[in-house]
């Protein structure tokens, strides 16, 4: 089973857009809103026994409404 199929992700804080898990070049995790780019934080990880507990507190950061809106605000 992938990472991905283990892990819920919730829709945007901001827009209500897709938030999509995605890793860093094998060094962390992070959510990404596919409309409108917001971005939760990132969390590292050292080796493949970390590797689903980063993207799981990713995951938990951002469905916790954690996340950074692009847009600069008004």
């Amino acid at each position: 089973m992938s990472v991905y199929d283990e892990i819920m992700i919730l829709d945007c804080p901001y827009c209500g857009g897709p938030g999509v898990l995605e890793e860093e070049h094998g060094w962390s995790w992070y959510v990404v809103c596919a409309d409108c780019g917001a971005q939760g934080g990132f969390i590292e990880y050292k080796g493949e026994e970390d590797r689903l507990e980063a993207a799981k507190k990713a995951a938990f950061v951002w469905n916790q409404g954690k996340a950074r809106n692009p847009k600069p605000s008004d």
